[in-house]
């Protein structure tokens, strides 16, 4: 296994190590992500996020590029 469990609660791996972006949460059941950047402040919220779309923001090895390639702008709830 990848260390997610399946079909259960929301996949949650907060504190990520990015220069951008301090803190990444995904539900799974609702693909609503939030977003936590480093400069601080309320989380930016994104709805309708696949769960590819969260590994593959996880695993990007910029968050901060990925961000802004991917996800900013999309996703509105």
């Amino acid at each position: 296994g990848d260390g997610l469990s399946e079909g259960g609660k929301a996949a949650r791996m907060p504190y990520v190590n990015s220069t951008a972006i301090h803190r990444i949460e995904y539900d799974r059941e609702t693909r609503r992500m939030e977003v936590w950047f480093q400069a601080g402040g309320r989380p930016y919220s994104f709805c309708g996020v696949l769960e590819g779309v969260y590994r593959a923001f996880l695993a990007s090895s910029s968050k901060g590029v990925f961000y802004a390639d991917n996800i900013r702008d999309r996703y509105r709830c």
